[in-house]
């Protein structure tokens, strides 16, 4: 066992952790990144790896996700290793005249905050893809969104920020956190001590875990998605595409699906990944940790994927795999200083958009610590403090 003394401890190795550590180095911090698994071995390597806005509720959440847009555009001209970064841009396709009114609206809102949306008709989907269903009427596309290889941004950010300096323990797993009386903390691991004067709490769907040591309540709760991995054998489509009744999936809106396709929050996300593979999701349940795969709601996503690609109804499946997104009552994650325990700080509940927000969650997280007064988005939209607030009333 071995004991370390660091400026700031971040816990969590996933996306989101490595992000915050290399800012904090690139500002010249002392950091050390504590994982119970392997670097991105928890919800950053069980999941899609795409940067978006389209899927954003207008005002705040997109204007976040531009950010984060341009962060990842400059860090793919910065870092060392490359990590697939392409962008496409990416559409929502609509399956009624309904869902098309409203996506109308969706547009328009989304222009009037300054971002690159657009609707498409009929023919616009169909040259964007001769394999879309015929009683498809249209959709909307977002140009400005992007996609990347989530594995390898993890370990770009990683690794770049161990250039910095940033210590990494892997396989450690906390135990135990103390606030002492100087303001410092000793977080007591299965691999020895942490002495540090500031914590970042990172860890995810476990981040309501990591808070309950110091006593505090984190309203971050497991949400389990499925994702079906295909081989690439038809030129379906060349970038992200996705249901715009996943808007509705994902936010607790209505829709008109069978019961077991609203059972299981499917709705359809399809992406080809440089690889020369298709993903194919998504589904969303509240179970707790149970990771297995559930041959049904793998069922429920193909029958979707068919319902908007007909001609694919024979494409291989290689594999189907689970992940857990950190979910909160609003969508939002929490990133925030932590009034009662000076030195704490939250940086989780990213839900399904860890990888889109993981680079203006680092640069934030950043910028709290170093003080500044002017931040890359408002942080109080993101502070533990307004579920608190919800919890007094």
């Amino acid at each position: 066992m071995s004991n370390t003394n660091t400026d700031i401890a971040i816990i969590g190795g996933g996306i989101i952790g490595a992000a915050i550590a290399y800012y904090l180095g690139k500002a010249g911090h002392t950091v050390t990144v504590i994982d119970r698994g392997d670097v991105a071995s928890g919800t950053s390597s069980k999941c899609d790896g795409n940067i978006l806005a389209i899927d954003k509720d207008p005002g705040f959440d997109s204007q976040m996700s531009l950010q984060s847009q341009n962060l990842v555009k400059e860090l793919s001209e910065e870092l060392t290793l490359p990590f697939e970064y392409r962008n496409p841009g990416s559409i929502l396709v609509c399956e009624s005249e309904q869902e098309m009114e409203a996506a109308e609206k969706w547009v328009q809102l989304q222009k009037d905050a300054g971002l690159s949306f657009r609707m498409l008709d009929r023919e616009d989907i169909h040259q964007e893809s001769p394999y879309f269903s015929d009683h498809l009427p249209g959709g909307l596309e977002c140009a400005s969104d992007a996609t990347v290889n989530p594995y390898l941004l993890t370990y770009a950010l990683m690794e770049e920020a161990m250039n910095f300096g940033c210590q990494l323990r892997t396989h450690t797993e906390v135990t135990d956190i103390q606030h002492l009386n100087d303001g410092c903390f000793n977080i007591n691991t299965t691999d020895g001590a942490v002495h540090t004067q500031k914590v970042v709490n990172a860890a995810g769907v476990w981040a309501r875990e990591i808070g309950a040591m110091v006593g505090l309540e984190i309203p971050i709760y497991p949400r389990k998605g499925h994702i079906l991995v295909s081989s690439r054998s038809q030129p379906v489509g060349e970038r992200k595409m996705m249901e715009f009744g996943y808007l509705m999936s994902k936010f607790g809106g209505e829709r008109q699906v069978d019961e077991e396709t609203e059972r299981y929050g499917v709705a359809l996300v399809f992406e080809p990944t440089e690889s020369q593979n298709f993903l194919i999701g998504s589904s969303r349940e509240f179970i707790g940790f149970d990771s297995a795969v559930n041959h049904r709601v793998v069922q429920a996503i193909a029958r979707r994927a068919i319902r908007f690609y007909p001609g694919i109804e024979d494409m291989l499946m290689i594999r189907a795999y689970t992940g857990f997104r950190p979910w909160t009552e609003d969508h939002l994650p929490i990133v925030s200083k932590v009034d009662d325990i000076p030195g704490f700080y939250v940086a989780a509940g990213h839900e399904g958009d860890g990888i889109s927000l993981a680079a203006v969650t680092g640069k934030l997280v950043s910028e709290m610590i170093n003080e500044k007064k002017e931040m890359i988005v408002p942080p109080e939209p993101l502070s533990l403090q307004r579920f608190q607030k919800k919890v007094t009333q």
